[in-house]
């Protein structure tokens, strides 16, 4: 015979999965690829703007940075009705994490693109790169590996950040969960489950994530090796 509890964990698990493939991950996937948008812009502006934008842009990131997301959903899906902009709970949801993922991935990508050497910008403009020119080729792909760790530890914990949805009533996965445990009250359950869920999910990612930073190491590794043996054979020549 089953134990109720484990026939309250088998019977519940279809609703939680099912907001999470409808919620939870759509809602992870927009938020991430706009903030990461927003945030290579910002850190562009940051870095190569007027004045009068960069001061705007030091502004929103300070902002977002200094308080917390559960308040921001809150002024977004709550406080902007008295404003008269009204927004649907997923609208509300997306705008939050895209403005705070922005925020902070923007620091990320700007420490990432002020790693690399000057010399490598006076390089490419010395063979005639146009300044996109060196960003796309020279810049970006040394910026991008530096800034992978960081900007996954970003996306995994934005899986969990995105549980604070359900104070807006996206029916996301821990929703999903509250709502069960309001009508069987066995938060206790319940709440354990969801949490082995996020759990799970956060394993897997983190170990995607350690598999794509060591193929950007054996990239780079590979790639310093081509250059050490071109600059061995140009002194070969020379000589």
């Amino acid at each position: 015979m089953t134990p109720d509890w484990l026939s309250l964990a088998l019977d519940s698990l279809w609703p939680m999965l099912y907001a999470g493939l409808t919620f939870t991950i759509p809602l992870t996937l927009i938020t991430f690829v706009l903030g990461i948008s927003l945030g290579f812009v910002v850190a562009l502006i940051r870095l190569y703007g007027p004045k009068p934008l960069v001061a705007v842009v030091r502004f929103y990131v300070w902002l977002i940075r200094g308080t917390p997301l559960l308040v921001q959903l809150f002024l977004i899906f709550y406080a902007l009705p008295s404003a008269g902009i009204t927004l649907e709970a997923f609208t509300a949801a997306i705008i939050g994490f895209t403005l705070n993922v922005g925020a902070y991935t923007s620091e990320v990508i700007r420490a990432a693109l002020t790693s690399v050497p000057k010399g490598q910008w006076e390089a490419s403009h010395s063979i005639g790169m146009s300044w996109w020119q060196s960003m796309r080729r020279i810049v970006l792909p040394q910026a991008t590996r530096v800034s992978i760790p960081p900007l996954s530890n970003t996306f995994i914990s934005l899986v969990k950040d995105t549980s604070l949805a359900s104070v807006i009533t996206v029916p996301e996965m821990f929703l999903a969960a509250q709502r069960v445990a309001a009508v069987t009250y066995q938060p206790l359950i319940l709440y354990t489950e969801v949490a082995i869920l996020y759990l799970l999910l956060s394993s897997v990612l983190s170990a995607l994530q350690t598999r794509l930073e060591k193929k950007f190491s054996q990239q780079n590794g590979g790639n310093q090796q081509n250059s050490n043996k071109e600059g061995k054979d140009d002194s070969a020549h020379q000589h």
